[in-house]
């Protein structure tokens, strides 16, 4: 997770796949190899995976389709999204594109007897096909997202973790050295409440993992807390501390 800082700057979610371009036998091995290396970001939430052709799904991009499943904790949406943006900025390495295809179905609800959450949709890509410029990528300004002191290297690059349908749900306040990260109840999506929210909470544990990735190549030490989410009509409900030392 330590060495993934650069390919922040690489990764974007794939919307075309070539259909000339095939992952190899190693290749296939290869991630399944790295689904072992992923941390996770709970360590009593049970996840599990499958790789699948995609034409085992409903998904309509990529060659291969991994479907997740996890236990429904608390917090196992901030588990997924953390645990699977590894994955994603690894595959960027690898020249191999990613999606996350939150609308995609699977024959297959159950899992080793956990539910299934979300699949990323995947296939090999072209160097070039990958982010040149990241500033390009579409995101909010930054007094938007954050507030309070700014870290460098940090601050203007978490912004760039992607979510669903773009909506960054994401804010962040920074002061006495403690950055409290919170999910934004106003986000605007084409997605129902109830989906949306799903997503969204998938989105701040990809969040937290850029945020961690970004400390970490800055080398700050840091205590996490997560926070215990709580049913509220708040605008902003916090999901983690971040206490530097």
């Amino acid at each position: 997770m330590y060495n993934l800082y650069d390919m922040i700057f690489k990764r974007k979610s794939f919307r075309r796949f070539d259909d000339f371009l095939s992952l190899s036998i190693e290749e296939l091995q290869k991630i399944e190899q790295r689904l072992n290396k992923l941390l996770p970001l709970l360590a009593d939430v049970k996840i599990r995976y499958r790789i699948v052709k995609r034409e085992e799904t409903t998904c309509k991009r990529g060659e291969y389709c991994l479907l997740v499943y996890s236990d429904q904790k608390e917090n196992h949406l901030l588990n997924v999204g953390y645990i699977l943006e590894q994955l994603d900025l690894w595959m960027a390495s690898q020249n191999i594109g990613v999606c996350w295809y939150g609308m995609g179905k699977s024959d297959k609800l159950k899992h080793d007897g956990l539910d299934y959450v979300i699949m990323l949709a995947f296939g090999k890509g072209r160097p070039e096909e990958f982010r040149k410029d990241y500033t390009k990528a579409k995101r909010k300004e930054l007094e938007i997202i954050w507030v309070g002191q700014h870290i460098p290297n940090v601050t203007n690059v978490v912004r760039y973790a992607p979510s669903a349908c773009n909506s960054q749900p994401w804010r962040v306040v920074f002061e006495n050295q403690c950055i409290r990260i919170f999910r934004s109840t106003e986000v605007r999506s084409i997605f129902p409440t109830e989906k949306l929210l799903l997503y969204n909470r998938i989105d701040m544990g990809i969040f937290l993992c850029f945020m961690e990735i970004a400390l970490r190549h800055e080398q700050y030490e840091f205590k996490r807390l997560l926070c215990e989410e709580q049913s509220s009509n708040e605008k902003q409900i916090e999901i983690a501390q971040y206490i530097i030392d």
